[in-house]
């Protein structure tokens, strides 16, 4: 068996953790207090940001939904399972290392080439120190794997082929 981790949201795995979840209660607050235009634009700003962070991201004003082309207005529910506290249960879940290291599954790693050092490739790259092994690189960003045609174009077709690469062996 094998399992390809693409950018896991694996919170543990970070330096800078304690300020990691500072910055996703702003998110869950905002989706608390104004809903899911506001919680997103929210998540989108924490998601898209670039390093560790650092008080320079604190003192950022949240994004405008509208800005986003997310909606403004606030239809009352409080479901959306990235945006609510059930996320928490992902991002806070950390594996059996020793398991993962033992090879069963095998574990790749995987990190889009335009992802940069946000929080999901600084994640995958702490999870590769923790367990000594290499970071793979795919097509495009953390949503390679969409559509070119989708709101937010990855690059599918690149993305699947090397997926299949590493899957039979074939990767560099």
């Amino acid at each position: 068996m094998t399992v390809v981790a693409h950018e896991p949201p694996a919170v543990w795995a970070l330096p800078d953790a304690e300020t990691v979840e500072r910055a996703s209660a702003e998110v869950g607050a905002a989706y608390a207090k104004r809903g899911f235009g506001a919680g997103m634009a929210a998540f989108i700003r924490m998601s898209s940001w670039q390093g560790e962070f650092t008080d320079d991201y604190f003192a950022q004003p949240v994004p405008d939904p509208a800005q986003l082309g997310l909606p403004t207005e606030d239809d009352g529910s409080r479901d959306d399972p990235l945006l609510s506290n059930r996320a928490r249960e992902v991002t806070s879940n950390r594996p059996d290392l020793e398991a993962l290291h033992n090879g069963r599954p095998r574990l790749i790693l995987g990190v889009g080439e335009e992802t940069g050092n946000t929080i999901t490739a600084r994640a995958t790259r702490g999870i590769a120190d923790e367990l000594g092994l290499p970071v793979t690189m795919f097509r495009g960003h953390h949503g390679g794997f969409s559509s070119a045609e989708g709101p937010w174009p990855g690059k599918s077709v690149e993305f699947g082929a090397r997926l299949a690469e590493v899957l039979t062996g074939d990767a560099d």
